[in-house]
């Protein structure tokens, strides 16, 4: 039997994510359910998307994510099970999917709801999260899916002496992680040192970690996903330099 991780945006205050597990063990009670965190902000699919992007591929080749975010998707219902990357993801018509894969999934099939239910994750996607963890078919779960509600990674401009991006999340001690990657500044910077600019602040340096620069300094790195992040040792970055999701961040590069 297969591993099933749960992400989702219940909190942990209420009974939620404890009813959906509940499930899982009655349809399957030897079934692994590995949670990866259910503090996502509510109906925030961007930091959905950044939380089980930045991990799922940690888990062995198999498992089954199951996604309760937004779970009503676009308001009329509509839920998807996929393939990609040797993983399994079951979750609402909302977006995300689209997202986490750049719209490649290898697999994509409809779920169906057998009735009128207050909680799809319970009822629709944790059934079909638990029929592959058994090793089930993707096929036998619904139909190929035509179509899915799509939203769009904001892209990266790359220029000669120039990369423009953005923050795409704020993580628990404020640091800033861009949609920047390792690999684009070494392909537009060809060797070239380079300097990163976000709102009225430069960094000359990509340190190997936060505490390779002094308390309070501004410093940037890259973290375990090879994206660029902007922190402050021992201080929150987004407050200190009054930054958020979807500010600038600029790369630049000295002239040849």
């Amino acid at each position: 039997m297969g591993l099933i991780t749960f992400l989702s945006d219940f909190g942990y205050r209420d009974h939620y994510v404890a009813a959906v597990k509940a499930r899982i063990l009655q349809l399957a009670p030897q079934q692994a359910v590995f949670d990866i965190t259910h503090a996502v902000e509510p109906f925030n699919i961007a930091h959905a998307v950044h939380v089980l992007g930045a991990v799922y591929n940690d888990f062995p080749a198999g498992s089954v994510h199951l996604i309760g975010v937004s779970d009503w998707g676009r308001g009329s219902g509509g839920w998807r099970a996929a393939r990609y990357q040797g993983h399994y993801f079951v979750v609402a018509d909302n977006g995300l999917l689209p997202l986490l894969t750049d719209g490649q999934a290898d697999e994509l099939v409809e779920l169906s709801s057998l009735g009128p239910t207050a909680s799809p994750t319970r009822d629709v996607l944790a059934p079909a999260a638990v029929h592959l963890a058994r090793g089930g078919n993707l096929a036998d779960l619904g139909r190929p899916a035509a179509t899915q509600y799509q939203l769009l990674n904001r892209q990266l401009r790359l220029q000669d002496h120039r990369i423009t991006g953005h923050v795409i999340h704020v993580d628990h001690y404020g640091n800033l992680i861009t949609d920047i990657t390792r690999t684009a500044i070494e392909a537009v910077g060809h060797g070239r040192s380079c300097t990163v600019h976000f709102g009225r602040e430069t960094v000359r340096d990509i340190l190997p970690h936060f505490q390779a620069s002094d308390p309070g300094e501004a410093v940037c790195i890259f973290n375990s996903q090879d994206r660029l992040c902007i922190g402050i040792n021992q201080g929150n970055a987004a407050e200190l330099l009054g930054l958020n999701f979807d500010s600038q961040v600029d790369v630049r590069f000295p002239l040849l």
